[in-house]
């Protein structure tokens, strides 16, 4: 049974994603502070987590980077304020996922479903063995998911390394954000356009000097285009 932690000083809205996640078969814990989630996650294993930004003592962003120092667990985050500063840190710290207060219980399990299926999905794929791309000094191995500019190893966030090695392996083609959002993030992923543009700017600012290799296409999409 896949378990669930859902994060949240507000006791309703605990019980109301308690209440609809196990009528979806989903086994469901709960903590009421950032504290207490990181206490559960260094004593238990859970397939995602549910956690609200906005919580007294430690927020939300900061109890999942304390999280992620010893376990990789997929994180959908929620909060009140939809402002794209808040998505992109989010997402700069590797979080799957951000909903937006107020939402709809079915949306939201929809989203774990995706998360959960898509971590699955990527965790028995095989990549090719020694699959590596050299675009003068940018180095792009996909097989060993690693970035390096001059030599130097980038840390990106899952997710960029997803988009990049995506771009990388589709050159010349201008890739719409549909397609984008189809084949980096799932066929029945519960986003919009603004999620591809916010990890495009993310990525951009990863690849430095490289970002001119991603070139916008107004109203059609994105293309790699490496010198």
């Amino acid at each position: 049974m896949r378990r669930i932690l859902v994060v949240d000083d507000e006791q309703a809205i605990r019980e109301g994603i308690r209440e609809f996640a196990e009528f979806e078969g989903y086994q469901v814990h709960e903590a009421k502070s950032g504290t207490e989630a990181i206490d559960k996650c260094m004593k238990e294993d859970f397939d995602v987590i549910i956690m609200d930004v906005m919580m007294p003592k430690i927020d939300g962003f900061s109890a999942y980077k304390e999280i992620r120092k010893s376990k990789d667990i997929p994180v959908i985050m929620l909060s009140a304020r939809g402002e794209e500063y808040d998505k992109l840190y989010g997402f700069e710290l590797g979080i799957d996922d951000y909903v937006v207060k107020p939402f709809s219980l079915k949306e939201l399990m929809a989203r774990v479903n995706v998360v959960i299926s898509r971590r699955n999905a990527n965790e028995g794929k095989d990549s090719p063995r020694g699959e590596t791309f050299k675009f003068d000094g940018l180095e792009v191995n996909i097989s060993g998911r690693e970035v390096s500019i001059y030599g130097k190893r980038q840390v990106m966030t899952p997710k960029e390394y997803d988009l990049l090695f995506y771009l990388v392996q589709n050159p010349d083609i201008v890739l719409s954000r549909e397609e984008l959002l189809n084949k980096v993030w799932g066929y029945d992923y519960y986003g919009d356009d603004r999620t591809v543009d916010s990890h495009i700017k993310m990525l951009r600012r990863s690849l430095g000097e490289y970002r001119k290799f991603i070139v916008t296409y107004r109203g059609a999409g994105y293309k790699f285009e490496p010198d």
